[in-house]
């Protein structure tokens, strides 16, 4: 099975960026793996574990889950904005 990865596209001034959606989220109390998708207008602070139902944060100068435990960071570092979200 063929799986497509969720992106977006949008011009940074003149320039096509693609900004990957979909993260692998790996819980570090369990080793749960599992595909999530980013949201595009907010940072995620927390995160519950579907396996061991661990609450997930952000590890010390990441702004989200995403860039904590994630496969793939959030969308505005991806697009290496100055501005993200911070906890």
């Amino acid at each position: 099975m063929v799986h497509s990865v969720s992106k977006q596209n949008f011009y940074w001034g003149s320039m096509l960026v693609e900004i990957i959606l979909e993260s692998v989220i790996t819980c570090p109390k369990c080793g749960h793996q599992e595909t999530e998708t980013m949201p595009t207008d907010a940072c995620q602070w927390f995160y519950d574990c579907k396996n061991c139902a661990a609450i997930l944060s952000p590890k010390e100068g990441d702004c989200c889950v995403f860039c904590s435990f994630g496969t793939v960071p959030c969308p505005p570092i991806q697009k290496n904005s100055s501005i993200c979200c911070t906890p």
